[in-house]
């Protein structure tokens, strides 16, 4: 019987690096953005489906996720409809991992963990987490998008300060070398509660 360990954080916190830390510790890892992924390239369960609803969307048999972002920010209810579709398949990918994944810990990549109410699924949660400017300057680093559209992202995550309180484990970003020796600590007591389970 495998551990469930939910991973999530705000934007810019330094979640896919952590996750990366996790591997590096022999957990196995879901990513919910690499599922969607899978599910939107050609051959993705999530195709057909959503040409049905939004055939400009669909592209070269995949799903242009920057039609999907226009479409929404038009359409107040495409949101809604297109996670009707994605999110019991995201779902569905989810539960395969968790049948087929060899090894003590799964690691769950999951952004919007609270937020969807995915954390009732998990054994324990860890938070990723930095200070808000350093937050800030990660985003804005890549280059991909614009203060504005950084604001408007963290609006509709949960505050940093409460997905800390509602967490099992909280792992500091500020270093990589900080944030590993976390991850060990973390990956060690987890293992040693399975030891003693």
């Amino acid at each position: 019987m495998s551990f469930l360990l939910g991973l999530t954080g705000s934007i810019g916190m330094g979640k896919s690096t952590t996750a990366r830390l996790f591997v590096e510790e022999g957990c196995a890892l879901w990513d919910a953005d690499a599922a969607v992924h899978r599910l939107y390239d050609r051959g993705g369960a999530a195709v057909v489906p959503l040409r049905a609803v939004f055939p400009e969307a669909v592209r070269d048999d995949r799903v242009d996720r920057q039609v999907l972002k226009r479409i929404i920010s038009e359409d107040p209810v495409a949101l809604a409809r297109i996670e009707k579709i994605v999110h019991p398949l995201v779902a569905s990918d989810r539960e395969m991992f968790k049948t087929t994944a060899d090894a003590d810990i799964l690691v769950f990549d999951i952004p919007l963990l609270f937020e969807t109410g995915g954390d009732v699924l998990m054994d324990a949660v860890a938070c990723v987490t930095a200070p808000a400017e350093v937050q800030e300057q990660r985003v804005l680093e890549r280059g991909s998008m614009t203060r504005a559209q950084f604001e408007q992202i963290k609006s509709k995550q949960m505050p940093d300060a409460e997905k800390r309180t509602r967490s099992d484990f909280v792992i500091l970003t500020d270093t990589l070398e900080h944030a590993r020796t976390q991850v060990h600590d973390i990956v060690t007591t987890i293992r040693e509660r399975l030891a003693h389970a």
